[in-house]
């Protein structure tokens, strides 16, 4: 089977994995992350055929909805992956990738390093900021029905990962808690630039957001 051939099976695979996914979580999302990949690995040296597979397979079992367990995407993607033949090395390096791709609260320590794990994890985090990123955080706010924002409480930056996966904050203390951190996270150049033009775009949200929240345009 041709490197092609597996990449489109993989696609098929996801999409209907995720035909159910909240839609900040979705097939559209993925789709997101495997552009914003390709874009990246344009620009730099590395194995394309495993940024492809783990951009693809990164969330196809986010443990958000699956009562925190992350092993659940792991094992779903080596099981599709041995299903396919794939090589026993590409395996191990693309659940590396799901393994160590989530921000976590900030607490995620890396136990693997790649180019590739750089770019998918960098595509990953372009989609969550920006525009799009504006629009997913209320999506998933809205689907665990949380606050927009409400004053009194002040978003937490020194959060546990276990703190972090249970908060039920407004959204509006998520730009503070991972959003508007993520740019200085970027791993590659093409990423950082990318990071940088999204980052300015919800700083001009917020400032509008308060600005009506308080009455004042």
């Amino acid at each position: 089977m041709s490197n092609q051939d597996l990449i489109n099976k993989t696609i098929l695979f996801v999409k209907e994995k995720l035909e159910n996914a909240e839609g900040g979580h979705d097939w559209f999302h993925i789709q997101r992350v495997y552009k914003n990949a390709l874009l990246i690995a344009s620009g730099e040296t590395c194995n394309e055929t495993i940024v492809k597979l783990g951009a693809l397979l990164h969330d196809i079992a986010d443990s958000k909805f699956h009562d925190g367990d992350e092993t659940v995407g792991p094992k779903i993607a080596r099981k599709f992956l041995e299903s396919e033949n794939v090589s026993e090395d590409i395996i191990t390096h693309v659940i590396q990738i799901i393994d160590n791709i989530s921000f976590k609260g900030g607490n995620n320590k890396k136990t693997f390093s790649s180019i590739e794990l750089d770019i998918v994890q960098d595509a990953d985090r372009l989609d969550a900021i920006g525009a799009i990123g504006i629009a997913r955080a209320f999506n998933y706010g809205g689907f665990k029905n949380r606050a927009m924002h409400n004053p009194q409480i002040s978003p937490n930056l020194s959060m546990t990962k276990e703190e972090y996966k249970n908060s039920q904050a407004p959204t509006i203390n998520h730009f503070y808690e991972k959003l508007l951190l993520l740019k200085d996270k970027m791993n590659t150049q093409t990423g950082k630039e990318i990071a940088q033009k999204r980052h300015e775009y919800m700083q001009g949200f917020l400032s509008q957001f308060y600005a009506e929240w308080d009455g004042e345009l």
